[in-house]
Parts: C-alpha cells; sequence; structure tokens
C-alpha cells in the first residue's frame, strides 16, 4: 500500500513516501493517491516536504489540498501548513516534525533514517 524511496537528485538526495494503490486514501468520498517529496535546500540544511494539489480531483486543488491534510495529520497528529502559490498551485508543506511522525510507519523508517544520515551536516 505505501512505498518509500530514496534518491540522489541534481539537488542533491531526495527522500519520498508515496501511496501506490489505486484509491490508496479516501477522504470525504473521494479517493486519491499522493506523494509528498522531502528534501533539503536552503542554507540551514532543513528538511522540507512538498506536495502539490492536483486540480482533476472533486472540488479542485483547494478542496484536494484540505484532503491531503487530513491525511497526513491522521498519520503524523500534526496538520501540515497548504500554501496558496501566485501560478494558482496550491501545496502542501510539511516539516520536520511530520517526518519524523512518518517514521513511526515500519514502511516508511528505513528510508526516512538513511536519507537523513546521507544529508545531515
Amino acid at each position: 500500500m505505501f512505498e518509500a524511496w530514496f534518491r540522489s537528485r541534481r539537488c542533491g538526495y531526495v527522500v519520498g513516501l508515496v501511496s501506490r494503490e489505486e484509491g490508496a486514501w479516501e477522504v470525504g468520498g473521494v479517493r486519491s493517491n499522493y506523494t509528498i517529496t522531502f528534501s533539503r535546500r536552503e542554507a540551514d540544511n532543513v528538511a522540507r516536504g512538498f506536495a502539490v494539489a492536483k486540480a482533476d480531483t472533486p472540488g479542485g486543488r483547494k478542496a484536494d489540498a484540505e484532503r491531503l491534510a487530513a491525511v497526513v495529520e491522521a498519520l503524523t497528529g500534526i496538520r501540515p501548513k497548504i500554501r496558496r502559490m501566485k501560478d494558482c498551485r496550491v501545496m502542501i508543506e510539511c516539516g520536520r516534525e511530520r517526518l519524523d511522525g512518518f517514521k513511526r510507519y515500519a514502511k516508511f523508517a528505513d528510508a526516512i533514517e538513511r536519507w537523513l544520515e546521507e544529508t545531515s551536516r
């Protein structure tokens, strides 16, 4: 049902948390799959995760962002920030606290730990 991956990319190492099954999450009667990608980009090496809300879901981007935020809150106990971008995209931002919350799940823990070790300064 869930998958975690760890890769080296041009911008550095990233870890992704993915729900792969068709309709892995159902929130408010809408089934969807989500991917949250964590990376370290800033000078202070802070871990941040982002996911983009989909426009082709019932209710549009804003409703999809609310559904994803509900999933993250259910899994980690902490509600993520929802950000509206100038180009009309709606993004979910997850900080280190949510990454630590995801580590409670065995399928995510190894990839997250490896990523944190590889990217720490």
